[in-house]
């Protein structure tokens, strides 16, 4: 015997079954698309009918189903999906993304955590319809949990964050965009538990002020990655208590905090020396001699959104060329893209007429040796100063 659904065949010792699910996978499709005569042929030696068993064999292996991704059929999933999926799968899956699959409730995600308490990463982006009864669900049964995306579940409260806490206390990533219920109740209880996290997004949680980053800055020290994105109540006050309690910080997304100042900066500057990415779109209090602080302590940075910060000039631009070797991204003003490979070449998109041409080019004549410029008044301005100085 070739195949079987034991393990004594001699094909299931000789290759994994990930390997087999893919030659099976590919035969089947030959079938449909080759020509007739060689599906005739095909017909009559069995093998079709080999594959087709095969096929479902390994197929309703669980074993087989560690990562399920149902995004690009999220239309057509409903609850009773989810629930088969889960008693297949079983203590197998590891991975399950329903982004978008707005079919899906509460009841079927709690028969899901109940069979498959060995989740790890779990995406329920846009899965509108749950509500804080899924999170009790997977603080109950599902322990194993690090990355969990509850972006746009609208319904989710501060006790979902307490049950999490509670239940869930090896999170590592954790999204609560756009759920705009969740205050500084929740985060602390959160926080309490949840002290391994490593990313939290916050984008439009509305309701967080100060003290609900003074709960984080308490806690959770191992954070490279924030996310406060249009939570205008937050002022420099609760940035300077983060950057004092999270110098492991990485990436951080302040657009729209419109109450910031050059203080936030400064305590970036003087805190947290590991600064990747960093976002401020319209934080339109910020100036020259913040970013010039951090620029001048925070070299590895590599992408800034500075777009609307309108009493920023050249001198920022001058300062990141000087400073910030590393830099791969700017988007300053509106529209401004430089892009800095590791070839160091940068390219500009285009867009309309620069407000800062003369600015780009200082900084690619101060950080580059090849620029490539699509707009045609900045070419000529760069052909001038190429020119000039090379």
């Amino acid at each position: 015997m070739v195949f079987s659904n034991n393990d004594e065949g001699l094909i299931n010792k000789k290759l994994p079954k990930e390997l087999l699910l893919r030659m099976l996978f590919s035969l089947l499709l030959n079938f449909t698309w080759s020509n007739p005569e060689c599906t005739k042929y095909v017909h009559s030696i069995g093998l079709d009918s080999f594959c087709n068993v095969a096929w479902n064999i390994l197929a309703l292996d669980g074993s087989n189903w560690q990562r399920i991704d149902l995004f690009n059929f999220q239309t057509d999933v409903e609850g009773r999906v989810v629930e088969n999926i889960s008693k297949r799968c079983g203590g197998f899956l590891r991975k399950l993304s329903l982004r978008g699959c707005i079919g899906v409730g509460d009841s079927s995600l709690k028969t899901f955590a109940q069979n498959c308490r060995n989740i790890e990463h779990l995406n329920l982006n846009g899965c509108t319809k749950i509500t804080d009864s899924t999170c009790y669900s997977l603080s109950r049964f599902c322990s194993k949990l690090k990355h969990l995306d509850l972006t746009s579940c609208v319904s989710i409260t501060n006790s979902s964050l307490k049950g999490i806490s509670e239940g869930c206390r090896n999170l590592e990533y954790l999204n609560l965009s756009w759920c705009d219920q969740i205050t500084k109740d929740g985060i602390e209880a959160l926080v309490r538990g949840c002290r391994g996290l490593k990313a939290l997004l916050l984008r439009g949680c509305t309701q967080l002020e100060d003290e609900a980053l003074k709960h984080i800055q308490n806690y959770c020290h191992e954070l490279v990655s924030l996310n406060f994105q249009s939570c205008s109540r937050i002022t420099d006050e609760g940035v300077v208590q983060i950057c004092r309690g999270c110098h492991r910080l990485q990436a951080l997304c302040l657009s729209g905090c419109s109450n910031l100042t050059d203080a936030s900066l400064t305590a970036l500057a003087l805190n947290c020396p590991r600064l990747q990415i960093l976002e401020a779109a319209r934080c339109s209090h910020l100036t020259d001699a913040g970013f010039t602080l951090l620029a001048r302590n925070c070299h590895d940075l590599e992408k800034m959104d500075l777009e609307e910060c309108i009493l920023i000039t050249d001198s920022t631009l001058v300062q990141l060329s000087v400073h910030c070797p590393k830099l791969q991204a700017l988007k300053y003003l509106t529209p401004i893209y430089l892009f800095v490979s590791s070839t160091r070449t940068h390219q500009v998109q285009p867009g309309r007429h620069f407000l800062a041409s003369k600015a780009v080019v200082v900084f690619c004549l101060l950080s580059c040796i090849h620029i490539y410029i699509l707009d045609n008044l900045t070419v000529g301005v760069a052909y001038i100063f190429f020119s000039l100085f090379f």
